[in-house]
């Protein structure tokens, strides 16, 4: 351990920065340009590796059902006597709201939308029909429950094995540590930690750039002020300042607290919609599309259009895949960080299968409801298609369907800014951490100004290519989702071997654990830069 404190990482931190930087001047200097490589970059990647998005998508959910139900499920993270440091609820609380963000907020009404309006023509479904309803709300629940969580699940697992249960650094190059050994910790490593790091620093702007659009055009919608360019940077310099002030805090306090209140709320929005939204439809739907999705799960995993060469599972399952992997890595990081002293059986329960519940729920209700008055009055379309519209106008076009919309509609305005400035807390300590050394379990808070200059980063990120970039709300907003994409596809190879390096260690103890099998084990020889990040004790993979 380092008695002198916290140490900045310079092979992250240098790059990093230089990286960043480059993006951003590109961005304001050349954006169409900027746009148009990384674009030409994720087709071709979307063309070529689809069906290994795919494949991959499916694979970790068959893992994580293996790992639960297997004798595998009783390995504890820290070892067979570490106690978890959270509440269950507030392990819940956290995890939930730290991986969904915005994104449930926004897309929980704009996908079901989206295909009940236009469902992929190559499938021959009829717009507005009771098919394309079913096909609405199951490829929501394909593409917001168990896949997705699979990945950030597989993702903190291996985090929580190796850094807990082997004692490596915490660090994303240590995962792949059954696989590089002590190169791990060298350039290989260092370029992982890089690689993910510009993964969610590109997908945090991503997301601050969509609660800027969303919250923008719910203010047009209940005051009439103009939406653009003047207000995004308002809402996106207001909630940096927040999202940077509550990091202080740490996970143990601000963290938490904002979660426990912030799922809280989301509990009393579904309880009110379902209560005063079409109740029975909500239930049907919701059950009959629940069928649609079990029975044909690997058939709409898989999809991918050969012959007719449909665009649809391209730039819906397969880029929505892209996009959760660009943030599975460093999502695990916290998550695991938050779950020492719980079992590989609890931690797929609450990260897999409590949050997949919980997603779909959300979608029947919403998704559920916004169907069922574009179905009655088609209004939500007309307002989404319209030059002042948009998706980001879905939420609150909804809303006005609702009784007490104005209140409702200024309580979602809230909702969305506190979820957003939980996930962001979260993301901004473990971007913080992976740029020093020294954050272990017991001081996991990384210093301070850390924090304030990765939050301050993201923020410009997200002002400067939404705003500047290229003039204009749509393409901005791409430009910015673009840069996490990029990220996202070498990801998947890295998420493979992650996989193997999950099953190397469970299946193969004797090799791994010091703890109780110290004539065969390896030792890991940790360089000095990293050994701060190492915890004290022996290893221990056993149960």
């Amino acid at each position: 351990m380092n008695p002198g404190g916290k140490r900045i990482r310079w092979t992250i931190f240098v790059p990093m920065m230089l990286i960043v930087s480059a993006c951003i001047i590109a961005a304001v200097t050349v954006p169409k340009s900027f746009f148009d490589i990384e674009n030409a970059i994720v087709e071709a990647a979307i063309n070529n590796f689809g069906w290994l998005f795919d494949l991959f998508g499916v694979v970790a959910v068959l893992s994580c059902f293996y790992l639960l139900f297997s004798k595998y499920g009783d390995v504890r993270l820290g070892g067979p006597d570490a106690k978890p440091e959270f509440a269950t609820w507030n392990w819940f609380a956290i995890t939930l709201t730290s991986g969904i963000a915005v994104g449930i907020l926004f897309w929980g009404i704009a996908e079901p939308l989206y295909h009940f309006c236009t469902p992929p023509k190559v499938l021959g479904i009829q717009p507005y029909s009771e098919a394309a309803g079913i096909f609405a709300m199951s490829t929501a629940t394909l593409h917001w429950t168990l896949t997705p969580y699979a990945m950030y699940t597989l993702g903190g697992l291996i985090v929580g094995l190796t850094h807990y249960n082997l004692k490596l650094p915490y660090t994303q190059g240590a995962t792949l540590y059954p696989i590089f050994k002590q190169r791990s910790f060298g350039l290989a490593g260092t370029v992982l930690d890089n690689l993910c790091l510009f993964a969610i620093i590109g997908g945090v702007a991503a997301v601050m750039g969509v609660l800027a659009m969303q919250i923008g055009s719910g203010l047009h919608i209940l005051t009439g002020v103009e939406t653009g360019p003047v207000i995004w940077s308002i809402v996106i310099i207001i909630t940096t300042i927040a999202s940077i002030g509550f990091s202080y805090g740490g996970i143990k306090k601000s963290i938490n607290w904002l979660a426990s209140q912030n799922t809280k709320i989301f509990l009393g929005l579904m309880c009110f919609v379902l209560v005063f939204g079409p109740t029975a439809f909500i239930l049907k739907l919701g059950t009959q599309s629940l069928a649609d999705y079990l029975q044909h799960f690997f058939t709409k995993s898989l999809f991918l259009s050969p012959i007719d060469q449909s665009d649809w599972p391209r730039w819906w399952t397969v880029y929505y895949w892209a996009i959760w992997l660009a943030y599975a890595p460093m999502s695990g990081m916290f998550f695991a960080r938050i779950a020492y002293g719980r079992t590989i059986k609890e931690f797929i329960m609450c990260n897999l299968v409590a949050t997949s519940v919980f997603g779909m729920v959300w979608f029947w209700i919403f998704g559920g409801s916004a169907v069922y008055y574009e179905w009655q009055n088609h209004s939500l379309w007309t307002i989404i298609s319209s030059p002042q519209g948009g998706l980001e106008a879905s939420l609150f076009a909804f809303l006005q369907n609702l009784p007490l919309s104005t209140v409702f509609s200024w309580i979602m305005l809230g909702t969305i800014i506190i979820s957003y400035t939980t996930m962001s807390d979260s993301m901004t300590t473990t971007v913080a951490a992976m740029n020093t050394t020294g954050n272990t379990k017991d001081d996991p808070e990384p210093p301070q100004y850390m924090k304030i200059v990765w939050g301050a980063v993201m923020g410009g990120m997200a002002l400067i290519t939404l705003t500047v970039g290229t003039g204009g709300k749509v393409s901005g907003i791409d430009a910015t989702k673009m840069i996490a994409t990029v990220a996202g596809i070498p990801i998947l190879f890295y998420a493979i071997a992650q996989v193997y390096s999950i099953f190397a260690i469970l299946f193969n103890p004797k090799k791994y654990d010091v703890a109780y099998y110290p004539e065969t084990a390896e030792k890991a020889d940790i360089p000095a830069e990293l050994a701060d990040d190492v915890e004290e004790g022996p290893t221990s993979v056993s149960g």
